[in-house]
């Protein structure tokens, strides 16, 4: 029987065109199968076979885990405590084994020996195939559209297959059996059945990688794509850079007479491409990714990452485009929060900004209307700054001496320390329950506290938009906390 074996495993090594390794592993595991079933539990069998007589043992045996972990799978383990008294050198993750009998390779069936060996040659010869096809380094799969599958299409590239979830499909793009597919390989799945190659034609890195095909001078690295923004079917916008002073990036990019960038737009339906040029400079670089509005001023905020772009009447509808898609699309690209606003909201905003900033300096360095605006005037516009910028810059206004620079400097120390000092106090009120909430960090607390929600409860009861003007917060993110705050509402019930 055993010489049978040989000549089974050498047999369908050379049928299949697999090592004969990756045979003798399947009938190993078509062997451990069948004396597994032989077990009441969900015992671990390991079969050895001699590779040259063909003759094989049988192993029982139980995973090594720490004292303290317990046993989770007891037929399957066994604690570091235990294993020690029968092999004191042993260590956690190892395996105790024990030899048992082997099944007869006459009792196991033959039908199912012969699927288990096939079924792990299928698994070898696709993991070959895909081994062999990512070796390849290519980032675009190309090939024809086999069928559909609950919803993901399956594309065919030769003896490989990739997926396409309706997800990653172009809105309103209709591929039937036999269409040619481009997609991008986003990842490879090893544990789906079939089709591991996850595909994409609506991730930004499509659109990248297309345009690295058209345009030679990204290879050569002459130009570089720094991001990019899709409505995938419809609108995107890419920022490139040169490394080159000799070459235009947008105009090499789009391609005489168009050809480059209309390549790309035919291979994504008709997708439109805005080819932006990326700049160092925040403020340059939205103002570029909100082409082809005109920008009238711009105002940076880097605390919250934002920016307030004014525009006049003219140019308003076309910075934001049709239903937010042109801001949308230059917030994605550049990173940035970006504010559209006319010269009227600009002029209001700003307003509220000098009274706020008004008031404060009045009430906290106990000053009259006139310094506030002085300070203002000057751009000043915390406490922060008005007690620890180089005391150089505040000696240069010219209404202010010496003596009035020190005393102002002084004054805002000390309402910073009594600010904070409140702050802390206004913290130590909040709930243990809250502070534990995940999600709430320091700063998020404090801010809560001076609002007078000092409770799980009090978080869960606000309405989201009352969390976003305390918090700052997304309305996505001031939801998802909201609810986190109202689950121990329903602990208890189904």
């Amino acid at each position: 029987m055993n010489r049978e074996m040989l000549m089974l495993v050498d047999a369908i090594s050379r049928e299949k065109n697999v090592e004969r390794d990756v045979v003798f592993g399947a009938v190993e595991s078509a062997l451990a199968q069948a004396t597994k079933k032989l077990y009441q539990g969900e015992v671990d069998i390991r079969v050895a076979v001699d590779r040259d007589s063909g003759e094989y043992e049988t192993f029982r045996r139980w995973h090594v885990v720490p004292d303290e972990a317990g046993l989770q799978l007891p037929d399957q383990e066994i604690l570091l405590f235990e294993a020690k008294e029968e092999m004191p050198d042993i260590q956690i993750d190892e395996y105790i084994e024990e030899s048992v009998d082997s099944v007869p390779i006459g009792r196991i069936g033959a039908m199912a020996a012969k699927q288990v060996i096939l079924q792990k040659i299928r698994d070898a010869e696709r993991e070959m195939l895909l081994n062999d096809f990512m070796s390849r380094g290519e980032k675009i799969f190309t090939g024809t559209v086999k069928r559909l599958d609950k919803g993901d299409i399956i594309v065919e590239a030769g003896r490989v297959e990739g997926r396409l979830r309706r997800s990653e499909m172009i809105p309103k793009e209709n591929l039937r059996n036999g269409d040619r597919v481009r997609a991008m390989i986003m990842e490879v799945d090893l544990t789906l059945r079939g089709a591991p190659i996850i595909l994409s034609r609506a991730a930004p890195e499509f659109m990248i990688e297309l345009f690295r095909q058209e345009v030679p001078e990204i290879e050569q690295g002459l130009l570089e794509i720094k991001s990019c923004a899709r409505d995938p079917g419809s609108r995107a916008k890419i920022a490139v850079l040169s490394h080159d002073k000799r070459v235009d990036p947008i105009g090499t990019c789009v391609g005489v007479r168009g050809t480059r960038v209309n390549a790309v737009t035919n291979e994504l339906a008709g997708e439109r491409v805005d080819i932006v040029l990326w700049s160092e400079d925040p403020a340059q670089f939205v103002i570029g990714a909100l082409a082809p509005a005109n920008v009238s001023s711009i105002v940076v905020d880097e605390e919250k990452h934002a920016m307030d772009v004014v525009v006049d009447e003219e140019n308003l509808a076309i910075a934001i485009g049709r239903g937010g898609q042109n801001v949308r699309l230059a917030s994605d690209l550049t990173g940035w929060k970006i504010n559209i606003m006319d010269a009227n909201e600009s002029a209001q905003k700003q307003a509220q900004e000098t009274d706020s900033s008004r008031k404060l300096f009045m009430e906290k360095l106990d000053v009259d209307e006139e310094i506030a605006d002085i300070l203002i005037a000057e751009g000043f516009t915390s406490l922060e700054e008005v007690a620890y910028v180089p005391i150089s810059e505040m000696l240069d206004i010219e209404a202010f001496d010496e003596d009035t620079v020190n005393e102002l400097r002084s004054r805002a120390k000390d309402a910073l320390l009594t600010m904070e000092i409140a702050k802390e106090e206004g913290v130590e009120s909040v709930s243990q329950d809250l502070r534990d909430l995940p999600g709430l960090d320091g700063d998020l607390i404090a801010k809560l506290a001076d609002s007078g929600v000092h409770s799980r409860d009090d978080l869960a009861d606000l309405a989201v938009d009352e969390l976003t003007d305390i918090t700052g917060q997304s309305a996505d993110d001031a939801k998802a906390l909201i609810l986190k705050a109202r689950e121990h509402w329903f602990a208890g019930q189904e």
